[in-house]
């Protein structure tokens, strides 16, 4: 019996030992996972992260900056379009003299 119950028991530690191993490694993900939402966290609420969105998304300007307003299609002129000469077509010399010969 007391052969029989410590067999038990060592295999007890093992199926413990190998679920406190998964558990551990489990805990160390999750802290990896915090240290990364702290560091985001830190980050967007810094002033460097509210500088970049006010001048990325929000469209303001810094000192020093020149803003430019597009124009709308009415206001604007009209950019000039160019024309195209027309080409000459380059004939060749056996169409010339059929040109004399068999035309009117």
């Amino acid at each position: 019996m007391l052969v029989l119950g410590f067999n038990n028991r060592v295999t007890e530690l093992r199926y413990l030992s190998d679920e406190s191993e998964q558990v551990s490694t489990q805990v160390a993900a999750l802290k990896q996972t915090q240290m990364n939402l702290d560091a985001q966290i830190a980050y967007a609420t810094s002033d460097v992260a509210v500088e970049e969105w006010a001048y990325a998304e929000a469209r303001w300007i810094r000192d020093g900056d020149y803003p430019v307003s597009p124009l709308s299609p009415q206001e604007s002129t009209p950019a000039p379009v160019p024309e195209l000469a027309p080409t000459q077509q380059v004939v060749g010399n056996w169409q010339i003299w059929k040109a004399l010969f068999f035309d009117q």
